[in-house]
């Protein structure tokens, strides 16, 4: 099923609606949608609703903000990025079960500190270009929040969810050094929905 999950992504019109919606921060209207790729409403609610039959979206109903009670009609539908995630290796490959046995290794016999110095010799180059595109290359989705920087997604989500300590850790050990590098201070930032990390610039007065 994943490749032809990822298969559907190869129509331009689907993977700018799902680009769209798996970069916004909040639940995305078929109108909403229609307009950001420039279609008619109805040929996205069609390319929309195909992305979540193979799961690449999540379709949730409920009514538009300010409209409550009686006459207010019926549920809308809603689009997000869906949490279930998508490889394709040919021939097959486990690397996951690799990954998640060496964290355990790690955990149990306390190899945290080693893990992080390594880390640090990992990190994305800037290779002469800023944070903000070193980061969306790596695949974090970065995005600005005022004077911050934080992430959308985490490439080790899988593992993160498993062993916090020990993968966020790694990353904030993977991202410090360019971080600072390119001006910015990255630091532990943990909330629902995003990755684990944030960054602020540094303050030079």
């Amino acid at each position: 099923m994943s490749i032809e999950a990822v298969a559907l992504l190869q129509d331009p019109v689907r993977k700018r609606l799902y680009d769209y919606v798996a970069a916004a921060d909040h639940d995305v209207s078929r109108d909403e949608a229609a307009e950001a790729v420039e279609i008619k409403r109805q040929l996205a609610a069609f390319h929309l609703d195909k992305l979540t039959e193979a799961g690449l979206l999540d379709a949730v109903f409920r009514r538009p903000e300010g409209r409550t009670g009686p006459g207010s009609g019926r549920p809308a539908k809603f689009y997000r990025r869906a949490d279930a995630e998508f490889a394709v290796t040919l021939p097959a490959r486990d690397y996951r079960t690799v990954a998640t046995v060496l964290a355990e290794v790690v955990e149990h016999e306390g190899f945290e500190e080693a893990i992080e110095r390594v880390a640090a010799t990992h990190g994305p180059s800037l290779d002469r270009r800023d944070l903000f595109d070193a980061l969306a290359e790596r695949g974090y989705e970065p995005y600005r929040d005022g004077e911050v920087i934080r992430l959308r997604n985490c490439p080790f989500h899988r593992l993160a969810l498993d062993f916090p300590p020990l993968v966020c850790g790694m990353n904030l050990a993977l991202l410090a050094g360019p971080a600072a590098e390119a001006g910015w201070t990255a630091r532990m930032d943990p909330a629902p929905g995003r990755c684990c990390v944030s960054f602020s610039k540094i303050n030079t007065d």
